[in-house]
C-alpha cells in the first residue's frame, strides 16, 4: 500500500513538516513496511493552502494541514483548529473526546469526503510581531497583518487588514513593508523565519491562538479501503505526531524566547484595553457566524459551554498553581 501525503508546510519548518515525516515513519514501523506513506512539502505537489482540496478531490490520499486555512469553505472548520480566546491543547482534546466535539466535527468533514485525525499541536502561541508599539485599539486601524484562520475576521473588526500568507512567504512580505505585522507560531519557528530582524516588538499573551491543532486529512474512500490494522496504524501514528510536536515546541520555545530577548527583541504585553477590545470583537464575530449558519450555531453552543467549564477548572487547578510555583522560585 503506497500513499502520498502532502503538507501545508515547507521542509525548513522542521517541527511542522516533521509531523508528516513522523506519521510516515511510524506507519511504516507499525506495518513492517507494508504501508508506505510518502510525505511531500508545500508546493511539491500542491500549494500550501490547497491541501484540503487535494485530499477532498482525491488528487492525493492524504494531507497534513491546519483547518483555519479553509474557513472560507466552511467557517465551522475553525472549531477543530484554533479559536481566539479558545481552548488550550489539553482542553481541545477534552472537547473532542468527552465534550461531543468529535461527533460535531465529523459532520463538517463528511461534506468534503474527508476523514480527519488530529496529528500535531503547536501549543500556546504568541500574539505576533509588530514594527510599532500597540498602546490602544486605535493602533490597529489600517494595519496590514499576516494572520490566519478566524483571527483575521476578529481583528478586522478593529480595523486590521488581514493577510493570509504561507509561512515561507511571511518574512519577505514583512521586510518589503507589504505587511506591517505578522503572527506565525511561536519563538522557535519565528526565530527560524527571522521575524526579529525586521520587527522589534513581540507581543504576548497569545489570546488569538491558545493552541493550533493540525490534522491528517484522508480521502474517505481511501480510508474505507484500508484494513483495520492499517487504519489503526494511521491513528496511532497521528497520536504520536501530536505528542511529539507539542513536546518539541514546549521545549524549544522556552530556549528560543531567551535567545530572542538577548538579541534585542522587545517582549511586550498587550494592554488590557486591547485584550478587552479583541474579546468583544470575537464574540461579535461568533454571533454573526452563528446567525448565518445553523451548523456553526450548533457547534458554537456546545463549544461555548465547554470552554466556560474548562476555563473555570483550569483557573482553579493550573493557572494559580503555575503562578505560585514561578513567583516562589528563588531569584
Amino acid at each position: 500500500m503506497r500513499w502520498r501525503l502532502v503538507s501545508s508546510f515547507p521542509k525548513s519548518l522542521d517541527t511542522l513538516f516533521g509531523a508528516a515525516q513522523t506519521i510516515s515513519r511510524v506507519v511504516g514501523e507499525l506495518t513492517d513496511g507494508k504501508f508506505v506513506v510518502q510525505p511531500f512539502a508545500a508546493g511539491e505537489i500542491v500549494p500550501a493552502l490547497q491541501v484540503l482540496d487535494a485530499v477532498s478531490n482525491a488528487t492525493v490520499e492524504c494531507g497534513h494541514s491546519y483547518t483555519g486555512y479553509y474557513i472560507g469553505k466552511n467557517p465551522s472548520f475553525i472549531f477543530d483548529g484554533s479559536l481566539p480566546f479558545g481552548l488550550t491543547p489539553r482542553q481541545h482534546s477534552a472537547w473532542l473526546f468527552h465534550g461531543g466535539g468529535r461527533q460535531l466535527m465529523e459532520e463538517v468533514y463528511d461534506a468534503f469526503n474527508v476523514v480527519a485525525i488530529p496529528a500535531g499541536n503547536t501549543g500556546g502561541q504568541m500574539f505576533g510581531w509588530f514594527r510599532k508599539e500597540l498602546k490602544t485599539p486605535a493602533d490597529f486601524q489600517g494595519l496590514k497583518m499576516r494572520t490566519a484562520g478566524f483571527g483575521g475576521k476578529v481583528m478586522s473588526k478593529l480595523g486590521v487588514v488581514p493577510q493570509q500568507i504561507p509561512g515561507g512567504d511571511i518574512y519577505p512580505a514583512l521586510e518589503r513593508g507589504t505587511i506591517d505585522a505578522c503572527e506565525w507560531v511561536g519563538p522557535y519557528d519565528d526565530e527560524k523565519l527571522g521575524f526579529n530582524k525586521v520587527a522589534k516588538y513581540y507581543y504576548t499573551p497569545g489570546v488569538m491562538e491558545m493552541e493550533a491543532t493540525n490534522h491528517l486529512f484522508i480521502h474517505k474512500a481511501a480510508w474505507n479501503a484500508l484494513s483495520p490494522r492499517f487504519q489503526a496504524a494511521l491513528r496511532y501514528a497521528c497520536n504520536y505526531a501530536m505528542t511529539e510536536m507539542l513536546a518539541t515546541y514546549d521545549a524549544k520555545n522556552a530556549q528560543a524566547i531567551a535567545r530572542l530577548v538577548a538579541a534585542g527583541t522587545q517582549l511586550s504585553v498587550l494592554p488590557t484595553e486591547v485584550v478587552r477590545a479583541l474579546r468583544v470583537a470575537l464574540e461579535a464575530v461568533l454571533d454573526e457566524e452563528a446567525a448565518a449558519s445553523p451548523q456553526f450555531k450548533k457547534i458554537l453552543e456546545n463549544w461555548r459551554q465547554f470552554r466556560a467549564d474548562q476555563h473555570r477548572w483550569f483557573l482553579i487547578a493550573d493557572t494559580r498553581a503555575e503562578l505560585a510555583a514561578y513567583n516562589s522560585a528563588p531569584r
